[in-house]
């Protein structure tokens, strides 16, 4: 039995209206479509998509937050570190990230379609994200706003998210 993508969707925001607060990916999965599919589906509002060739100019805000979390979730495990996010340039095919930071590397920045800024709950609290979505439709890694001790949002980095959002929120 072939499943329209239509009925999917429909499917998808059923789950996610019966358990709002779950992990995306494991929806996903569940209905095998990339989780960009998903991230549509969610209340409106809850995920909003901008043009990822903003990406030097939102990871260039993101190096002025602090300690954030920085996530890469695939089928095979969950991948967290905390740090600052540092600067990048372009070189050599690659968006080349380099300072004094746990998070390192190159980056395919040129596969980077969208960037969702994603405001949900998350296991009954509030969480917000930058989440970088690629060509296929896969989250490349997640940007999340820092918590406190008593596990509430950083208020100056949600202040940030919250103007980065709004600036860009009205492209896609």
């Amino acid at each position: 039995m072939t499943m329209t993508v239509g009925s999917a969707e429909d499917l998808i925001r059923q789950d996610l209206a019966a358990k709002p607060d779950g992990v995306l990916e494991s929806v996903a999965d569940a209905h095998g479509v990339p989780l960009q599919i998903v991230l549509d589906c969610l209340p409106e509002g809850a995920a909003v998509p901008v043009p990822g060739t903003l990406f030097e100019e939102i990871w260039r805000d993101l190096t002025g937050w602090g300690e954030i979390t920085f996530i890469v979730h695939t089928r095979d495990g969950v991948f967290e570190c905390k740090g600052r996010v540092p600067p990048g340039t372009f070189g050599r095919g690659s968006f080349n990230i380099h300072g004094d930071s746990p998070i390192g590397g190159h980056l395919r920045a040129d596969r980077c379609r969208f960037i969702y800024f994603v405001d949900r709950p998350f296991f009954g609290k509030r969480s917000c994200s930058v989440q970088f979505v690629n060509e296929d439709g896969g989250v490349m890694f997640k940007i999340f706003v820092g918590r406190n001790e008593d596990r509430s949002l950083k208020t100056d980095q949600l202040e940030r998210f919250e103007a980065l959002r709004a600036k860009h929120g009205g492209r896609s």
